[in-house]
């Protein structure tokens, strides 16, 4: 600096306030040139310090910007920057040794410091105005300190590392240096909260204010591990400024930034919080609520909350900026929901820090949840079918769907049709409706239901809430769905429901078969009808033994006891049990559940199409070919013997003949070698187990030979349980000493067999066959006989003691049933495959029988009513006329010659009720 310069300097700072009011307009334009000409630091900050300590006092605020702010801030930035890249160049050869870089570097933070201070005087000076200020008034001074403080909190932040080792040397004037800048910036933020701009704000300025944003974003990202509080102010300020400004504004934000920055700054808070309570637990200090660790617990738990609940108020406000983001809500969800019960990766936490920790997290989540329900992309990503999650996040997902479930009830009409119904056309992004999600959901989370998880029950009044099953918590939740929903969703509920049944995971199976009967029970009896025609009908579409027949029967089995006595007549009417074609009907209903004359009705029809079936047989000359309609009477003849209270009743008497005569025919060399014999005999095991007291003991002997000569041959798991049921019932008859010699050593050698097994499915099944029969028989040289092998009798002994030889840890436990996972998902998926067709086939139908179908109240029927049950149950009728007509060419035998004749009476008696409409 020449000499002249000096000189004024020198003046200028003997000068009085007084004096430098009066020569401001002077003396300022030559110090700020000289400020930004100066080359040295030393320079610079002697003239910046003398502009804001002497002169800056006298300017008005209307001339700030222009006669003094842009005039010397920027180039105060440009000279921080250089210190900073000095500071960086010459670290590298700081050491305690080295006095002369020491002190180098120790003076660039001193002047460092005096350029922060310099700024906070220009803040401290505009807030002696009591007029707020218009941000054109100072609009260089915002961009300059942000871009200042930025760099200073990334050199503290960096400095541990920066300074490897030697931070000793400069920490004290690094920590002047942080709480010169952390009071700058206070100062700055209370700055700019005074500052408004209205609708009518010029481009330049919503754009600077933007860029405060987002430079106040850049700055979170840089402090959010130096001070808790400093972080929590920017953020509040960042959020508070966008929503002041959000019509300026909301189309400028870089709204991605901002609502990623607070998911991962939640995230990060959170997992602190976990990782702070387990460190906790370990070191016992729970009850310890005044040491340092459970104060940094709450401090970050509040952070958490903080930011929690920000993020929920951002997307509220800016939600349709958002959409593309979905897919990390719903991850950020998952991830929170994960470290909770009863998820198997929630950490076990003393309950005190899981009650804040709850409050801190997972509270907010379900308000998180309400704010993206309306969002189009959010329910399409959410509700896809091929939505792929990690093992662990399979359960929060479902609780998820759970949650969205719950808070439908209270959403409009259009948010509820997002939800409910699925992609409706081809140009949609595919959705699955949310009820077909959350069965979808429940299918893979196939750890958790063998676990089982448990999650808290319903409040029941004057009972203690329990905890329940993943199954019964969700279950409950879809019956109260279903008791709210409208009725215009009930065709995509039941469309849901039917393809959920024809899965083959049989747990989710019964899932569907539980929300489905509260469906059928909750409306009028009619729609019970409706629903109970339509699920006997696809039974009776399945035509072969599979997993859909399984779950259509148990789930007609339940819907019969919830009809009416004459609705259970309709059923007896719609699938006649005289009639073959039906006879799969009625195989899966417990006829216990029919009224009286129902029952009987079915009890006749069953035995005389029984009896008719076997004389045909007879009849034919015992052809192996036609066992296979004998089977088909044999299962319904099962439902028959399985619900007579007495053997002398009279279809216990003819059932009794039929199979008698059943058995003398059995041949065992043929039951090895032909499947459908193999099927025969497992009817007849299950059904002699039942009637076994009835039971000649000729007949035993030749069930037992038989059993004898499939056992000793591999056959299905399925026919030895049906062998084992038998076996155990022999405990309740005294065979007759003459049969003694022939009964007892073959039953004796059938046990040590079946007990030997090394299949634990079926040796757990022998064991059990085995205690019943040995608790209540009167041969007791069968229970030694049986148990002559030593580990035989070690293991029934273990078996009857409730001895556990290995007990197996909880986590090696979880670690088997995930590898198991692995397994049941690809057999169900083979399975799926295998039937695709058939499941197609039968979901087409279900959808073709079934329309949409009213929720209302019990009421008496009205007249309206009346007609349409008669006219739904014609139409039901004629359909299953119509295929089987269709499907003639599949049936051996031709049409009955009948029928012509009685569809022209039925066309006459349509036209009949035709033209009595028309008259009245």
């Amino acid at each position: 600096m020449s000499q002249t310069n000096t000189s004024l300097l020198d003046e200028v700072v003997q000068w009085s306030q007084e004096t430098c009011r009066q020569k401001l307009k002077s003396v300022l334009p030559k110090l700020t040139s000289l400020h930004n000409n100066s080359e040295s630091w030393d320079d610079h900050i002697r003239i910046l310090k003398i502009i804001t300590d002497m002169f800056l006092p006298h300017i008005g605020l209307s001339e700030l910007e222009d006669e003094c702010f842009s005039k010397i801030l920027p180039k105060a930035v440009t000279m921080f920057e250089s210190m900073i890249k000095e500071i960086l160049d010459q670290v590298g050869g700081l050491s305690s040794q080295n006095t002369e870089l020491c002190a180098l570097l120790r003076n660039i933070l001193q002047a460092m410091m005096q350029i922060v201070d310099a700024l906070s005087s220009c803040v401290r000076h505009i807030g002696t105005f009591e007029e707020a200020p218009d941000l054109d008034a100072i609009r260089s001074l915002p961009t300059c300190i942000l871009k200042v403080l930025k760099e200073t909190f990334q050199h503290c932040k960096e400095s541990e590392v920066l300074y490897c080792g030697r931070l000793s040397l400069v920490a004290d004037l690094l920590q002047g240096l942080f709480k010169e800048a952390y009071s700058l910036q206070k100062g700055l933020l209370e700055l700019l909260d005074r500052v408004s701009l209205d609708s009518s704000a010029p481009e330049e300025e919503v754009s600077d204010i933007v860029a405060v944003i987002h430079t106040l974003l850049d700055i979170c990202s840089i402090i959010s591990n130096l001070d808790i509080a400093l972080h929590a102010n920017t953020w509040k300020f960042l959020i508070k400024s966008s929503l002041k400004y959000q019509s300026l504004v909301e189309e400028h934000l870089h709204h991605g930034d901002i609502s990623n920055s607070l998911c991962d700054n939640l995230l990060v808070s959170f997992n602190n919080c976990v990782e702070l309570a387990e460190q906790i637990k370990r070191a016992g200090l729970q009850e310890a609520t005044q040491s340092p660790e459970y104060k940094l617990f709450q401090k970050t738990a509040k952070m958490c909350r903080f930011f929690a609940n920000t993020l929920v108020h951002y997307i509220k406000e800016f939600k349709f900026f958002l959409t593309k983001y979905c897919n990390c809500y719903h991850q950020l969800y998952l991830q929170i929901i994960r470290n909770f019960p009863p998820s198997l990766c929630a950490p076990a936490l003393p309950s005190a820090l899981s009650v804040e920790l709850n409050a801190a997290a997972l509270v907010p989540m379900d308000a998180l949840l309400l704010q993206l329900l309306p969002l189009r992309p959010f329910a399409e990503f959410v509700l896809q079918n091929d939505l792929r999650i990690a093992p662990d996040h399979e359960l929060p997902h479902c609780l998820l769907l759970l949650s969205v479930l719950g808070q439908l009830a209270s959403q409009p009409e259009e948010v509820l049709q997002l939800w409910y119904t699925g992609s409706q056309f081809s140009e949609e992004t595919p959705r699955l409706p949310l009820h077909q999600a959350l069965f979808t959901s429940f299918r893979r989370c196939y750890t958790e239901r063998r676990v089982p998880v448990l999650l808290p029950g319903v409040m029941m009044k004057g009972q203690a809430q329990v905890p329940v099953t993943l199954h019964n918590h969700i279950g409950v939740q879809l019956c109260a769905s279903v008791a709210a929903l409208p009725p215009v969703y009930f065709a995509v509920l039941e469309r849901c429901l039917v393809d959920t049944v024809l899965q083959p995971d049989t747990q989710t199976a019964l899932l569907a078969t539980d929300v489905w009967c509260f469906t059928a029970r909750y409306g009028t009896a009619e729609l019970c009808l409706h629903h109970v025609l339509l699920v006997a009908q696809l039974v009776k579409s399945c035509t072969t033994e599979c997993y859909q027949s399984a779950h259509l029967g148990l789930l007609l089995k339940r819907m019969v006891f919830l009809m009416t006595p004459d609705h259970q007549m309709e059923l007896v009417a719609h699938f006649p049990p005289s009639e073959v074609e039906n006879l799969p009907v009625w195989r899966h209903v417990l006829l216990r559940a029919l009224s009286q004359d129902a029952r009987h009705r079915v009890e006749a029809d069953i035995i005389d199409l029984s009896q008719r079936a076997l004389t045909d047989w007879q009849n034919g000359g015992y052809k192996l070919g036609q066992v296979d309609k004998v089977n088909m009477v044999l299962f319904p003849l099962l439902a028959v013997v399985r619900v007579q209270s007495s053997p002398e009743e009279q279809c216990v008497l003819s059932a009794m003949r039929i199979i008698t005569q059943l058995w003398l025919r059995m041949c065992p060399d043929q039951v090895q070698t032909h499947p459908v014999l193999q099927c025969t005999l497992q009817l007849l095991l299950s059904i002699s187990a039942i009637l076994v007291k009835n039971i000649e003991p000729q007949v035993i002997c030749q069930a037992l030979l038989c059993v004898d000569n499939v056992v000793s041959q591999k056959c299905a798991d399925q026919l030895l349980l049906a062998a084992l049921e038998f076996l155990s019932s022999l405990g309740k008859i005294f065979v007759p000493s003459d049969s003694q010699n022939e009964v007892l050593p073959r039953l004796s050698s059938l046990f040590a067999v079946l007990l030997a097994d090394s299949a634990w499915l079926l040796q757990q099944h022998a064991l059990e066959a085995f205690s019943q029969f040995a608790e209540i028989t009167n041969h007791e040289e069968v229970i030694s006989q049986s148990l002559s092998v030593e580990d035989t009798k070690t293991r029934v002994v273990n078996y009857l003691s409730k001895t556990v030889n290995a007990q197996e840890d909880v986590e090696s436990r979880l670690q088997r049933l995930k590898l198991e996972t692995a397994v049941i998902e690809q057999h169900n998926e083979k399975l799926e495959i295998t039937t695709e067709n058939a499941s197609n086939k039968l979901s087409a139908e279900a959808v073709a029988d079934s329309e949409p179908s009213p929720k209302r109240a019990r009421q008496e029927t009205s007249a309206e009513d009346e007609y349409g049950r008669y006219i739904q149950t014609a139409a039901s009728a004629l359909k299953a006329l119509q295929a089987l007509a269709e499907d003639a060419a599949n049936i051996p035998a031709p049409p009955p010659q009948w029928l012509e004749p009685r569809l022209q009476e039925l066309q006459t008696l349509i036209a009949h009720i035709s033209t009595a409409r028309r008259t009245t």
